[in-house]
């Protein structure tokens, strides 16, 4: 059986990104992009967490998400916080302008919900993202 799970995840992430980017720039949202706004979510939910922790719930390599947050440091949207239970351990934190951030940037992820799930039934959205969550528990595992 031939199978394309992956090519499709790919390209709709691809596609969701290029769309999610448009829609952050055309509300006037300049200060981060999609893969940022990934960054910032995990901090809404969870702010002041250390890079490692970071990095396992974005799923992005620790030198990318370095890279990445000096970026976002140096536009004002992240600060790194000595750590008081690790002094050698730096905390991520949100700022006041990244927290101001988080009202539109949920707007606009509501608006992509609901491009993605267009057409389908509350019981198939359920299902579909069960079956993605198993994709991603089996990939956690490698």
């Amino acid at each position: 059986m031939e199978t394309k799970g992956g090519f499709l995840i790919s390209r709709i992430k691809q596609m969701g990104t290029r769309i999610f980017d448009r829609m952050l720039a055309s509300s006037g949202i300049d200060s981060f992009n999609g893969a940022q706004g990934r960054i910032l979510y995990v901090l809404w939910q969870n702010d002041e967490i250390s890079i490692s922790n970071l990095s396992a719930q974005t799923s992005l390599a620790n030198t990318t998400l370095t890279a990445m947050l000096d970026r976002m440091e140096s536009i004002g949207l992240i600060v790194r916080k000595p750590d008081p239970k690790d002094r050698r351990n730096r905390l991520i934190a949100l700022t006041e302008k990244a927290k101001a951030l988080q009202e539109d940037y949920n707007r606009i992820s509501q608006h992509m919900n609901e491009i993605y799930y267009t057409g389908f039934t509350e019981a198939e959205i359920v299902l579909f993202e069960a079956y993605l969550q198993r994709v991603l528990n089996n990939l956690e595992k490698e």
